[in-house]
C-alpha cells in the first residue's frame, strides 16, 4: 500500500510538472512580408528586398519548448524561402526552407506559413532567406532563451546585444549573382561589411548611420555575434576589451576568454564583455579573414560601444572624443583564427558517439569547367573555364520540376540519385600540386542514405585545386560535434588517434581548415532530406554541396511527418 502511494504521489508529480511545461510554453505568430524597400548607404539608395521593410530583418526571441507559425507573404519580383538556420526541425523537414532541397520557393504573390516547434534548443541561431543570393539582405537574429526556471551553465547578464554582421553590394546583390552566372567568372566582392545593418565611420556616407551601443561602467553584456555574410569569414573585436566566449552555434562553451573571434558565414557566437575600462568610446570592428588567393573586400566596419559617462571634448571643436580603435589580425593571419577555433570545448561531457557505422570521406573544395570555346564571354573564369566547386568530385545541381524532400516522400523517380560517393572516386594528393585532369568536376543531383539512428562520422578534406579555403560547411537538420581537425591530408591510420571524444564542440557550421581537414560525428536521429553545403554563397552556387537522406526508423515518432497542405508547389 505504501508503495502504491509513493508511486501515485511520483506520478502526480510528474504530471504536475508536464502540465506546468506546457502552460510555460508559447505560440508564436508572425508574418514575414518579403517586398522591395529603398534602403540607402554608401550615398545611393537601393531597392532592396526586406522582411517587413527592415533591414536587417526582425529579430525572433523565443524559449525552448516554444512552437512558431510564421506565414511569408512574397510580394517581391523574386522566387523566395526562408531557413531557419540551426533549428533541428524533427521530422519536420517542410519547414527547414532550402529551395528546391525541402519546398519548392514561394512566388511572388503566394504564402506559405513555416510552423515548427524549438525542441532542446537554446541560444543565438539566425534566420535567412535560401534563395539564390536574396541572402544578402533578407536575415534576422532567432534567439532562444532556456525554459522558464532553467538555469544557464554560467553567470547571465541582465542585456543582451545582438550583433549581425552582414556584406553590402552598392548594386542589386541579384544582379552581381546574374552577371557572375553568366560569365562563369567569380562575383564581385562586396563593397562593404556592415553591423547590424550599418557600414560605419569608414565608409563614404556612412558615418551618421553608425551603430552606436551605450554601456555603465562594471556592466557586463553578453554580445550574440551571427556572421549574416554572404561570401566571407571574418575577425572581430572591440577595442581594449576582452570577450569571454560562452557558446557557439547554439552550443554552450567551456569558457575562455579572447581579444578577437573568427566567426564564419553562419556561424554564432557569444560573447560576454564587461565594461571595465576608463570612461569613453570604443569601436567593435569586423574585417576579413581570407584564407584563399582570391580577391576579397578588404575594408572594416565599425559601430561604437559608448560608456555613458564618457568625457567629451573642451574649448575649441568641443564634442565626442574620437574612439579606440582595436588591433585586429592580418587578413590571412591563419594562425589567429586557428587558435581561436581550436580553444573550443563543449561545456561538459558531451554524448559524442564512441563508435561509428558510417565512415565518410568527403573532398570539398572548387574546380574548373573546360569550355569548348574558351574565348566565349560565358567562359571568363581562369584559362577560359568557368569557376565550379565540388564534394567528391560531384557538382551539386539544383532540380527545377520538385524538391528533393517531395520526391522523396512521393517515391517520384527522375530528380535525384542516391549514388553520392561515400569516398572520392580517385584518390591523390588533395593538399599537394593536383594534376590538371582532376580539376574539373561531374555535374549532378546526388544523395547519400543513411539509416535512421546510425553513428556517422564524415572527415572534410579540403583540396588545393584552384586554391585551398576554409570552407564553412552547413548541416542542416542537425548538431553534429567536431571531433578533430588538421592541416595537410588526412590520416586515417594516426590521426584518429588524436581525436577528442570527451568534450568536443557543438556546431552546425564548422570550417574546413584550409589546405587541411575536419572531422565530425553526429547521430542520424532526424529523418528526412537534408542539405549540406558550404556557407560562401558563391561556393553553394558553384555546387559545393550534396543531400543526406536519413530513413524513417521504426513507427509514427521516428518518421517524417506529413506535407502541410500550403506547401509551394513547383
Amino acid at each position: 500500500m505504501e508503495s502504491f502511494r509513493r508511486f501515485f504521489l511520483l506520478s502526480f508529480i510528474a504530471l504536475l510538472a508536464y502540465f506546468a511545461f506546457l502552460a510555460s510554453a508559447e505560440h508564436h505568430v508572425h508574418q514575414f512580408v518579403i517586398t522591395p524597400t529603398p534602403v540607402k548607404r554608401l550615398c545611393r539608395t537601393h531597392q532592396s528586398i526586406t522582411v517587413n521593410g527592415q533591414y536587417p530583418g526582425p529579430t525572433l526571441v523565443v524559449r525552448n519548448g516554444d512552437s512558431l507559425a510564421i506565414t511569408v507573404i512574397n510580394r517581391a519580383r523574386y522566387n523566395i524561402s526562408i531557413h531557419w538556420h540551426g533549428i533541428r526541425q524533427l521530422r519536420n523537414p517542410w519547414a527547414d526552407g532550402p529551395e528546391y532541397i525541402t519546398q519548392c520557393p514561394i512566388r511572388p504573390g503566394q504564402t506559405y506559413t513555416y510552423r515548427f516547434k524549438i525542441e532542446d534548443q537554446e541560444g543565438t541561431l539566425w534566420w535567412h532567406a535560401h534563395s539564390r543570393w536574396l541572402r544578402a539582405t533578407v536575415y534576422g537574429a532567432l534567439i532562444i532563451y532556456p525554459r522558464l526556471g532553467s538555469p544557464y551553465p554560467f553567470s547571465m547578464p541582465k542585456r543582451d546585444i545582438p550583433i549581425l554582421l552582414g556584406e553590402w553590394w552598392d548594386r542589386n546583390p541579384m544582379d552581381v549573382l546574374k552577371q557572375a552566372q553568366f560569365t562563369g567568372a567569380a562575383a564581385n566582392v562586396s563593397d562593404a561589411y556592415t553591423i547590424n545593418g550599418q557600414p560605419g565611420d569608414l565608409y563614404r556616407c556612412s558615418r551618421a548611420g553608425t551603430i552606436r551601443f551605450p554601456i555603465f561602467p562594471g556592466e557586463t553584456v553578453q554580445l550574440r555575434v551571427i556572421n549574416a555574410g554572404m561570401n566571407q569569414e571574418l575577425f572581430f573585436s572591440v577595442a581594449n576589451h576582452q570577450f569571454t566566449v560562452v557558446e557557439t552555434d547554439s552550443a554552450y562553451t567551456k569558457p575562455f576568454t579572447t581579444n578577437v573571434i573568427m566567426i564564419g558565414p553562419g556561424q554564432t557566437t557569444n560573447v560576454l564583455l564587461t565594461a571595465n575600462q576608463r570612461p569613453g568610446r570604443y569601436y567593435m570592428a569586423a574585417r576579413a579573414y581570407n584564407s584563399a588567393n582570391a580577391p576579397f573586400d578588404n575594408t572594416t566596419t565599425t559601430a561604437i560601444l559608448q560608456y555613458v559617462n564618457a568625457p567629451t571634448r573642451r574649448g575649441r571643436g568641443r564634442g565626442q572624443i574620437a574612439p579606440v580603435f582595436p588591433v585586429l589580425p592580418g587578413f590571412n593571419d591563419t594562425a589567429t583564427a586557428t587558435a581561436f577555433t581550436n580553444r573550443l570545448r563543449y561545456w561538459k561531457r558531451a554524448p559524442v558517439p564512441q563508435q561509428v557505422d558510417e565512415n565518410l570521406f568527403f573532398t570539398v573544395g572548387l574546380g574548373l569547367i573546360n569550355c569548348a570555346n574558351p574565348n566565349s564571354p560565358r567562359c571568363q573564369g581562369p584559362n577560359g573555364t568557368r569557376f565550379a566547386a565540388s564534394m567528391n568530385n560531384m557538382s551539386f545541381v539544383l532540380p527545377r520540376s520538385n524538391s528533393v524532400m517531395q520526391a522523396y516522400y512521393q517515391g517520384t523517380p527522375g530528380i535525384f540519385t542516391t549514388d553520392f560517393p561515400p569516398v572520392p572516386p580517385v584518390q591523390f594528393d588533395y593538399t599537394g600540386n593536383v594534376s590538371r585532369g582532376l580539376w574539373q568536376p561531374i555535374k549532378g543531383t546526388k544523395a547519400y542514405k543513411l539509416k535512421y539512428k546510425s553513428n556517422v562520422q564524415i572527415v572534410l578534406q579540403d583540396t588545393s585545386i584552384v586554391t585551398p579555403e576554409n570552407h564553412p560547411m552547413h548541416l542542416h537538420g542537425y548538431q553534429f560535434y567536431v571531433v578533430g581537425s588538421g592541416f595537410g591530408n588526412f590520416n586515417p591510420r594516426t590521426d584518429p588517434a588524436r581525436f577528442n571524444l570527451f568534450d568536443p564542440p557543438e556546431r552546425n557550421t564548422i570550417g574546413t581548415p584550409p589546405g587541411g581537414w575536419v572531422a565530425i560525428r553526429f547521430v542520424a536521429d532526424n529523418p528526412g532530406a537534408w542539405f549540406m553545403h558550404c556557407h560562401i554563397d558563391s561556393h553553394l552556387g558553384w555546387g559545393l554541396a550534396m543531400v543526406f537522406l536519413v530513413e524513417n526508423g521504426r513507427g509514427q515518432l521516428q518518421s517524417v511527418q506529413a506535407p502541410p497542405l500550403d506547401l509551394p508547389r513547383c
